[in-house]
């Protein structure tokens, strides 16, 4: 939120009490990107289901993002009609939780997180259609650059992959566009006055979709037990990263960074994700995927791009 983490909810920044220094603002973003891009990975090693995994991460964001609010003395309640866009956000963001964790056990965490990614092009169509805003070159470079990149990493071989594998891709656009969908919702909130600020707002939504992707997982089939200590850590330390220190890192550090910069630290996310696969999990990876994968990431730091502001990754 913040993953699929990086800017995406880090479009409506908490802006700390006091000035950061830019260049430790940047290092807090480079070090909140890090931590999201290791999300998928925890994912793929937790032996439970991509439901019952975005469960504990929600849960546990919300454990660790309770106290902050509370010592801030955040106001928790705004109205129903608030309350109305942070159930509608969470909808969005449970199916983003399930379609990326479903994608990533199909096609890995590197390639699912990339293709989540392509939420960018969601919310650059929208702001052309919808906001009426002007359509920049980049963008008219980045949307064949990005299906060009796409067509690197799994269209040459299309007909070879396996049924599984293709569903995967296909998990990972949807992906996209829950996700972009979500962006716009929290965008829609947090433009009205009877708010609720960014800390309270994100518990809300935490709190909500675990809620939400409880039947999700019964209806799956998949049981809520932790089998083992080291699960329990993984799960652990999956909503820590993921849900709670990483989003806090970026959050606190991308309003005194240009964007262009932010922009680019914040592709740390994807391309990390994309490094750990091959690290962790030995996904086979040629020139062709390599050139996929850089066409692919550079496109969506270009065609997220609009009005000198970068919208971000998801993890």
């Amino acid at each position: 939120m913040p993953r699929r983490a990086a800017s995406s909810s880090h479009t409506f920044p908490m802006v700390p009490p006091q000035p950061v220094r830019p260049g430790l603002a940047l290092a807090q973003v480079a070090l909140g990107a890090l931590l999201i891009s290791v999300a998928p990975v925890w994912v793929r090693l937790a032996p439970v289901g991509p439901t019952v995994a975005g469960f504990y991460r929600m849960l546990v964001g919300a454990v660790v993002l309770l106290p902050l609010a509370l010592a801030r003395r955040e106001r928790l309640w705004a109205g129903r009609r608030a309350l109305g866009f942070v159930i509608v956000a969470s909808v969005c963001f449970t199916l983003d939780l399930v379609f990326w964790h479903m994608s990533i056990h199909r096609v890995g965490p590197g390639l699912a997180t990339i293709l989540a990614n392509f939420q960018v092009f969601l919310l650059a169509a929208f702001g052309l259609i919808v906001l009426r805003e002007r359509l920049h070159w980049q963008f008219l470079v980045a949307v064949p650059a990005a299906l060009l990149g796409l067509f690197l990493l799994v269209g040459v071989n299309w007909d070879l992959l396996s049924a599984g594998y293709q569903a995967g891709v296909g998990l990972g656009l949807l992906t996209a566009l829950v996700y972009g969908s979500y962006l716009l919702v929290l965008r829609a909130s947090q433009a009205r006055a009877d708010r609720l600020e960014p800390l309270p707002n994100l518990l809300a939504i935490c709190g909500v979709t675990a809620v939400l992707l409880l039947p999700v997982a019964l209806w799956r089939g998949e049981s809520l037990a932790v089998p083992d200590l080291r699960t329990g850590a993984i799960l652990v330390a999956y909503g820590i990263t993921a849900q709670g220190l990483g989003w806090l890192l970026i959050s606190r550090g991308i309003p005194y960074v240009e964007a262009t910069r932010a922009g680019l630290v914040l592709l740390l996310q994807p391309a990390l994700a994309f490094v750990w696969d091959i690290l962790f999990f030995g996904r086979p990876t040629g020139e062709t995927d390599a050139v996929g994968a850089l066409l692919a990431l550079s496109a969506i730091y270009f065609g997220g791009r609009r009005r000198g502001r970068d919208d971000g990754m998801t993890g």
